[in-house]
């Protein structure tokens, strides 16, 4: 299993670029998994599914099943929010991991940049980012820079920086 990142600011584009890869991944043959960072509380369950009202009740875990798909859904109640490597560990092994957020943990990234949202470059600060995406030319980056459009080139840059996932495990400062 190899992981690679696509890291930007909130309104970059991560997630509309990422399902444009996904499908063109998939259509290559790769099994491929997405982990997503959400710097909110979130819920997938929906009020008034039976589910929903055993999480509410005090469930730690609700496991759902069907015939097309299952979830699991934790709770932390208080529990510190886990760890990169921790949640990478819970995926079951496929080609490729695409994660999307984490911008400040040390794995190869692509950064997904748009001039208009108003933030800088994350790149240079961050020496993981491996490339740069963008909707505008950067001639002050550092890295390749590849047209947002552009997404089988993406998908090359992704797939030449993609690293083993024991690697990148390895060198996460809460994984040793």
């Amino acid at each position: 299993m190899r992981i690679i990142g696509l890291a930007g600011w909130s309104g970059a584009g991560k997630t509309t670029l990422l399902t444009k890869l996904i499908p063109r991944l998939v259509a290559r043959g790769l099994r491929v998994s997405t982990l997503k960072h959400a710097h909110h509380s979130f819920d997938i369950d929906q009020p008034g599914k039976d589910s929903h009202s055993h999480r509410l009740a005090g469930a730690t875990e609700v496991l759902i099943g069907a015939a097309s798909r299952w979830a699991l859904v934790h709770e932390l109640r208080g529990e510190a929010e886990p760890t990169l490597p921790a949640l990478l560990a819970k995926l079951a092994p496929v080609d490729l991991v695409i994660i999307e957020g984490y911008k400040r943990e040390a794995h190869p990234k692509l950064e997904v940049y748009r001039a208009t949202v108003g933030k800088p470059l994350l790149h240079p600060e961050d020496p993981h980012i491996v490339a740069v995406a963008s909707d505008n030319p950067l001639p002050q980056a550092r890295v390749p820079v590849v047209s947002l459009d552009d997404v089988d080139a993406i998908a090359e840059i992704l797939l030449k920086h993609a690293v083993p996932l024991r690697a990148a495990i390895s060198h996460h400062p809460a994984s040793v």
